[in-house]
């Protein structure tokens, strides 16, 4: 099977076991060898000082892997979304996930709180503030023309955006989900990665209509690896999403944990395969904090070996087994 890269999305513990628990997490999941490890941000800024801490501890004891930032703008002014960014660049964070964020239950979509309303408008005031940190100076590359590059060869805030195979809630339309995304992509934005998806062709659907309108950015697929019923349903309730039924059945009546474990892995690895032999560029896990599932689904589908697979589940996962584990072939 093709090789693509992949990535995984962490977010702040929401206990105290699970805060003990997630370095070694991060530590099992970062040795796999993923293009970026993001890390949620709760809307109007809930989880802003909870994230960083977690993006600091990956930067400092992961530093050769990219993190990425969640950022939401509803609710927010323009001063605190600038601070907010710059203590991001600040911490050594340089990639971001721009979107705008959900509503206040019961706003309307008329009165909007804050000031930056959309997620393009979020994205350019991010290539500001690099921009006002240490303005980019660009030169030209000889022999091509148009390409050109920082003089002191810094990379260019990388900013990823959200898409929507079926729609957003409150898009109206298909063809308004399509000219949103060509609108962040004209802001400045450099990746998509969608909402998690349950069918493969929901999101090659979304791909050939946005490349026909123009849109010209990598699309991300996401997966969340699902292994209870009380887990589906609460992803369907979040993404809006339909769970394919003969899935949602076999989560359901299975009555042993390792079984539910084993269907949820198996449906996650066949939309895996289906969505890299469709070419997708690549592959977003959510991860839920956990590692044991999101590494069995990517061992499955081959896109990381048994070898490196049994090390990273092994019960010790000490200096010396990451040490063996040692960096990804590329």
């Amino acid at each position: 099977m093709r090789k693509v890269p992949f990535s995984f999305e962490l977010h702040p513990a929401r206990s105290e076991h699970i805060a003990k628990q997630l370095p070694d997490r991060i530590a099992r999941l970062v040795a796999a060898g993923p293009e970026f490890v993001s890390v949620t941000y709760g809307a109007g800024g809930s989880s802003q000082d909870a994230s960083l801490d977690v993006l600091k501890h990956v930067i400092e004891n992961h530093p050769g892997v990219r993190t990425m930032a969640h950022l939401t703008c509803v609710g927010s002014t323009v001063q605190h979304a600038h601070e907010t960014v710059r203590t991001f660049m600040d911490a050594g964070v340089h990639s971001f996930l721009a979107v705008r964020g959900d509503l206040p239950v019961g706003a309307p979509e008329d009165a909007f709180p804050g000031d930056i309303r959309t997620a393009a408008e979020l994205v350019q005031l991010i290539h500001a503030v690099q921009n006002e940190r240490r303005p980019w100076r660009e030169v030209a590359v000889p022999g091509t023309p148009g390409i050109t590059v920082d003089r002191d060869g810094r990379e260019r805030a990388a900013i990823a955006v959200a898409a929507f195979p079926n729609g957003h809630p409150s898009s109206r339309s298909w063809q308004q989900d399509i000219d949103t995304l060509l609108a962040k992509q004209a802001a400045g934005a450099n990746l998509a990665i969608c909402q998690m998806i349950f069918h493969a062709e929901d999101y090659f659907r979304m791909v050939d209509a946005a490349r026909a309108a123009g849109v010209e950015l990598p699309i991300l697929p996401a997966i969340t690896p699902v292994t209870t019923p009380a887990g589906l349903a609460r992803n369907l309730e979040l993404s809006g999403e339909q769970a394919p039924a003969d899935f949602a059945v076999a989560l359901e009546v299975e009555p042993t944990e390792a079984g539910r474990r084993e269907i949820g892995i198996d449906f996650a690895a066949k939309l895996t395969e289906r969505l890299i032999e469709g070419g997708a560029p690549g592959i977003h896990l959510y991860t839920r904090n956990m590692h044991e599932v999101p590494l069995a689904v990517l061992a499955r589908v081959g896109l990381i070996d048994d070898a490196r697979y049994a090390q990273l589940i092994a019960p010790e996962f000490t200096s010396e087994a990451q040490a063996i584990v040692g960096e990804p072939a590329s």
